[in-house]
């Protein structure tokens, strides 16, 4: 039995052994047979009419197709990635405005922000910090100085009129008009945000709104400064607001109590008796019965009438039981300047708010809050572009007669013009007029030293509010230009004078009037011709 086992395992070794001995052989001869015949014969595409072909054709397409898909595949992640860095994006543009608000002082939230963010919040703060919004900044001449536009929810008063624009008109052009409403609609909406306000409080609304002023410096952006009434009487709200080409961001808001600002309007004078009795009714009527929170200082030269301007005085005292007036008498030779200087510097009170004025100058006891809400000790001088007279003989006459005064006083093409080159007329704070180093007491008689003080304000840190005010007026009175002028200054006073006669439209008529009335005698000729 034992050798029956050993015959059958030998067996079954050998079958094995030629089973992979034929194995091998078929193999080899496989092998044999796939050789390439050369060695310089090159690979090609398999035919598509050859089995072997097509299904290499088959696995080179699936081949493409699948870096195809990977393809797609990827950009589909990059879309992806971009719509999200999109709208994170988006989310820091809107949420910019309260953000950079609260980090301007009115609460800022304190969690850690991604870079992004801070970086945009980083290009706000500097947009609003290179713009005159906190701080003054040192100009090289008056005509750097970047002027204010001012404006109701009715009218603009702008400076730049040109010849096709109006220094007071209706905002026509819709960028404009909507730039101002939304500005506004936004100050109404800090205003009335509940969580600065108490339960019981008032809602503001647009018939609040009293005036603003805005400027745009092109390459920060706009600066908009609006005032609302207050909840009490001499009480205003003014917001400050500021466009950085972007979304309208708040940048401070503040209460503004003016019930005990005083204002000291300065006048100096020369002569002149019957301006300054037509002075004298204007101030009677707005400082002394409509504002109440005046003091007049007049500074008189020489002593020529000074009986009368002083009757003048105690007629208004006593008519409207007023006291508190101020008149100094200096000797010598008339100086705008020193009078202005000698009258800021005779005030022995606590700070007081100046207003240098002139006596052909009409003003609105809207014009003294103006005044006062544009200034502020160490931060802020104003000087407003007063709107100056036409010649009423010229204005109005083809009427009948000259209306009355108040009447005149409007603001149209026709009527006058923005002296924008006139510093004279300015409010600003005692405090600052002698930090500043008052006028220049070398300069005499009238001109240079408004213009002289205007400079150092500017080569200062304060903020220069510089803006058309609709209720300051210059009068129209007659300019002399005297034969001791040399031609040169004879000719820039005539040029002068025409300026300040007409419009450009007014004077062309006077220029042209023997045509027309030519040109009317051959209409009525014609007519008459034709009757006959």
């Amino acid at each position: 039995m034992m050798m029956v086992r050993r015959g059958l395992l030998a067996w079954i070794s050998r079958v094995v052994v030629l089973l992979v001995l034929l194995c091998c052989a078929i193999s080899v001869l496989y092998m044999l047979a796939c050789t390439p015949k050369g060695d310089d014969e090159q690979l090609a595409l398999p035919r598509a009419n050859s089995p072997t072909g097509k299904e290499g054709y088959q696995a080179v397409l699936q081949e493409w197709e699948e870096q195809h898909r990977n393809y797609v595949s990827s950009l589909k992640r990059q879309i992806a990635q971009l719509k999200e860095e999109l709208q994170e994006r988006s989310e820091q543009l809107r949420n910019g405005q309260y953000q950079a608000s609260d980090a301007a002082g009115l609460g800022l939230d304190r969690s850690p922000p991604e870079k992004t963010q801070a970086d945009l919040l980083a290009f706000l703060h500097s947009q609003v910090d290179k713009a005159e919004v906190h701080a003054g900044v040192k100009l090289a001449t008056e005509y750097a100085a970047v002027p204010f536009d001012s404006f109701t929810l009715q009218k603009v008063y702008q400076l730049e009129t040109g010849l096709t624009r109006h220094p007071e008109e209706k905002p026509v052009r819709k960028d404009k008009r909507d730039e101002l409403v939304e500005a506004i609609e936004s100050a109404l909406e800090t205003l009335n945000n509940p969580a600065e306000n108490s339960p019981n409080h008032r809602p503001y609304t647009a018939s609040d709104f009293i005036e603003g002023i805005y400027r745009t410096e092109r390459d920060k952006g706009t600066l908009y400064e609006l005032t609302f009434k207050g909840d009490h009487k001499h009480e205003f709200k003014r917001l400050v607001l500021f466009r950085p080409f972007g979304p309208i961001m708040k940048v401070k808001k503040e209460k503004l109590n003016m019930a005990n600002t005083l204002i000291n309007v300065i006048v100096p004078l020369a002569k002149r008796v019957d301006k300054f009795r037509q002075f004298m009714q204007n101030f009677r009527e707005m400082c002394i019965e409509q504002d109440g929170r005046v003091h007049l200082t007049v500074v008189y030269f020489g002593k020529e009438e000074i009986n009368e301007v002083k009757g003048i005085l105690e007629n208004t005292s006593k008519a409207a039981n007023f006291r508190n007036f101020t008149f100094i008498q200096l000797n010598g030779e008339f100086s705008r300047g020193k009078g202005l200087d000698v009258g800021a510097r005779f005030w022995k009170g606590s700070n007081v708010l100046l207003f240098f004025c002139d006596v052909d100058i009409y003003f609105t006891s809207e014009f003294l809050n103006t005044c006062r809400l544009n200034t502020q000790p160490g931060k802020k001088v104003f000087y407003p572009v007063l709107f100056s007279q036409y010649n009423p003989g010229i204005i109005y006459g083809h009427h009948d007669a000259v209306p009355p005064l108040e009447q005149q006083l409007v603001i149209k093409k026709e009527t006058g013009f923005w002296r924008d080159f006139g510093f004279g007329m300015t409010c600003q704070y005692r405090s600052d007029f002698i930090n500043i180093g008052g006028f220049d007491l070398d300069i005499k008689g009238w001109g240079g030293e408004d213009v002289h003080l205007y400079r150092k304000y500017l080569h200062s840190n304060l903020i220069v509010v510089r803006t058309p005010v609709r209720g300051l007026f210059h009068l129209w009175h007659e300019k002399r230009c005297v034969d001791e002028l040399s031609p040169e200054q004879y000719k820039m006073c005539m040029q002068s004078k025409a300026m300040n006669e007409a419009s450009h439209g007014q004077l062309g008529m006077l220029v042209f009037r023997h045509e027309i009335e030519a040109h009317l005698r051959k209409q009525k000729q014609k007519t008459s011709s034709k009757k006959t």
